[in-house]
């Protein structure tokens, strides 16, 4: 379906009225291993997306399910404690819906966060990646359907989805804090299932460096928007046929538990110079 404007103003509505004057400059989207930041959020305020209208409600392992409204490094923060994916079920406007409502709440910029398989075969597990842009062709565009004006124009430029000024931060706090970080291209799957040797081939032949199934449509829909936007990946897993052997999720969980303190070091870092 394509949701129209007065349903992201009664989810915000309803927001607002648990949140009183607190008005948030920057979104989380929270991956894999980083979910906990939500836990260490100061005065937090949390919300349940049950209690949202028209939310939709996360059923990822480990994903909450929940907002937390606060403030993180300084800053006043909406953290996202689990997103929804297109393979739970959902539509690409139901995966970036929350990406929007959050933009009427005031959010004029957006970090997201994900653990995917490595592509790029000079690099290894529990490397972290700044996103510098990403590849998704697969199915429609959370843009599909009736444009809404109040976000944004009708065929929005996607030259620089990920705001280099932000790109700049993060490369000057990994090398303040001495954690190497990997610059590259996320690239889009549509899951559950983890990519094929095949895939993963022609994903690294068309300038992949990363492969996951989430962050592409949160992405854009906030890029349609006008928001800012900083992107971070957990390389957890080298994709499938790089190493001989399976892939399971238990693999990207330990993969994203292992780098957590880094990888949280950096991302609020990254906030306070926000």
């Amino acid at each position: 379906m394509s949701y129209p404007f007065a349903y992201y103003q009664e989810s915000a509505e309803v927001i607002r009225a648990r949140i009183g004057d607190f008005t948030p400059e920057i979104a989380m989207v929270l991956g894999s291993g980083l979910g906990y930041m939500g836990d260490i959020v100061e005065d937090p305020i949390c919300v349940s997306y049950h209690d949202i209208p028209h939310f939709q409600v996360s059923t990822a392992p480990g994903h909450k399910g929940q907002l937390v409204f606060g403030t993180l490094s300084g800053k006043k923060v909406a953290v996202m404690q689990g997103r929804m994916h297109h393979y739970e079920g959902y539509s690409y406007e139901d995966v970036s819906y929350a990406v929007r409502v959050l933009k009427l709440l005031g959010c004029s910029k957006l970090i997201v966060t994900n653990a995917a398989g490595c592509t790029n075969v000079n690099w290894n597990v529990g490397d972290i990646m700044l996103i510098t842009d990403h590849i998704k062709f697969f199915l429609e565009s959370p843009l599909r359907g009736e444009n809404l004006p109040q976000f944004g124009t009708r065929f929005p430029d996607m030259s620089h989805v990920y705001t280099p000024a932000l790109q700049n931060v993060a490369r000057s706090c990994a090398k303040d804090l001495g954690i190497p970080l990997r610059e590259g291209v996320y690239m889009y799957f549509p899951g559950p299932q983890f990519e094929t040797p095949a895939e993963v081939r022609a994903a690294r032949l068309l300038g992949g460096d990363a492969c996951g199934m989430s962050t592409a449509p949160e992405a854009i829909t906030a890029a349609h928007a006008g928001m800012d936007i900083l992107g971070f990946t957990l390389l957890s897993n080298m994709a499938a046929g790089i190493l001989d052997q399976p892939l399971s999720g238990e693999e990207v969980n330990a993969a994203a538990e292992a780098a957590r303190d880094r990888f949280s070091a950096l991302i609020l870092a990254c906030l306070k110079r926000m």
